[in-house]
């Protein structure tokens, strides 16, 4: 068998120019594949970035994203004493009051309008949530019309630069900060005192959610439950991380969807390319088969040496389209389709499953456009096929 295979190597040298068709039509499948698959990683890793693993949101039941969440101050009030709640060396519970609001925005290049998320926060946000980091300029100071603006939002939208002034709600906000967030979600929002952004959008008594410091994480069903126990406030805990990274749920699967429905598409011309190219160098290679045969060779090996041959010609495809889609990795772009309706910056993402999910598509292309050549070779007769000139 090891003769054979080296055999098959050798001709799959002497016939390049087929075979480096071939898997170049492998090649573009897998890179499509792969960008797509990295388009979902990269955007569900940025949500699932947002959050710690030790806080908890509260928000309205029933709600779709905190964009259409509302806690009441005075149910606020109630569940900050609550023991679930760590409170910090000063004894103050750590809790971040925040005010998710919509606003429009030019983006950079079209000028076409885009929904931004303007988040009203308070001072504690930055001792509640981790990895928030002012790059440039300064935090803003709470009572004054001051945003800092996440990084990857202030490149796409136009107005967001260092010390530029945004007009809103009849005001004049001034943009005194950038910041990062490890990656995270937030890096595609506006930041501004609560107690400013509330009154001039005419959001005031409560916050769109709370995110909670747990002083157990393992007894968040116990918080939760608290939190449902009263009738009146219609709320629900649930973790942070889980419940931004629950965000990316519908795009995530249709992105998944869309992977699946190009690719197969894709995928069923590289076959056929692949089975093409397969019975064409049968079609050359009939005295050879025959050759095989009559010295010794069953039908069986014939199969599994055609065969591995398409898949290593089909893995070569496969590795190419690897290579082609890994400078994605990385790159920024933004969607607009998520729950809050607002425009979210992410990074592609090449993961090593997605990369091992790239090969072995293409193995399975080789498999199946080699199968059926790998057969008909087989069951050549012997006699015929040493006649063939």
């Amino acid at each position: 068998m090891s003769l054979l295979l080296s055999y098959n190597a050798r001709n799959l040298r002497a016939r390049w120019r087929a075979t480096l068709l071939a898997a170049a039509g492998i090649a573009i499948v897998v890179a499509v594949f792969i960008v797509l698959l990295s388009t979902e990683a990269g955007f569900r890793i940025a949500l699932r970035a947002t959050g710690r693993p030790d806080n908890a949101i509260v928000v309205q039941r029933g709600s779709m994203s905190e964009l259409t969440s509302w806690v009441p101050m005075a149910h606020r009030n109630l569940l900050v004493v609550d023991a679930h709640v760590a409170r910090d060396a000063a004894g103050r519970p750590l809790v971040s009051d925040e005010l998710v609001i919509l606003t429009s925005m030019p983006r950079r290049g079209d000028g076409a309008p885009t929904n931004v998320s303007l988040r009203g926060v308070t001072p504690l946000i930055f001792g509640v949530r981790s990895g928030i980091h002012i790059t440039r300029g300064a935090n803003f100071r709470t009572g004054l019309y001051e945003l800092i603006a996440g990084e990857r939002i202030a490149r796409r939208v136009e107005g967001l630069d260092l010390g530029a002034t945004v007009r809103m709600q009849r005001h004049d906000w001034k943009v005194v900060g950038l910041f990062t967030a490890g990656g995270g979600a937030f890096e595609s929002e506006v930041w501004g005192d609560l107690n400013v952004i509330g009154p001039a959008f005419r959001r005031v008594s409560g916050a769109s959610s709370l995110v909670v410091r747990l002083a157990d994480p393992s007894r968040l069903a116990e918080f939760d439950e608290f939190v449902r126990a009263n009738p009146e406030m219609r709320l629900q805990a649930a973790l942070e991380q889980e419940y931004y990274e629950d965000q990316a749920g519908r795009l995530s699967l249709s992105l998944i969807v869309l992977a699946g429905f190009v690719s197969l598409f894709m995928g069923v011309g590289a076959v056929f390319g692949a089975m093409n190219t397969m019975y064409a160098t049968i079609a050359a290679r009939t005295r050879e088969i025959g050759t095989l045969r009559a010295i010794g060779f069953s039908r069986r090996s014939i199969v599994i040496a055609f065969v591995v041959e398409s898949v290593i010609l089909a893995g070569a495809g496969g590795l190419l389209g690897c290579a082609i889609a890994l400078p994605v990795h990385g790159l920024a772009t933004a969607t607009g389709q998520t729950p809050s309706f607002s425009e979210v910056a992410f990074a592609f993402r090449l993961t090593p499953r997605i990369l091992a999910l790239g090969l072995a598509f293409a193995v399975s292309m080789g498999f199946l456009g080699g199968l059926l050549p790998a057969l008909r070779a087989a069951l050549l007769p012997i006699s015929s096929a040493l006649r063939e000139a």
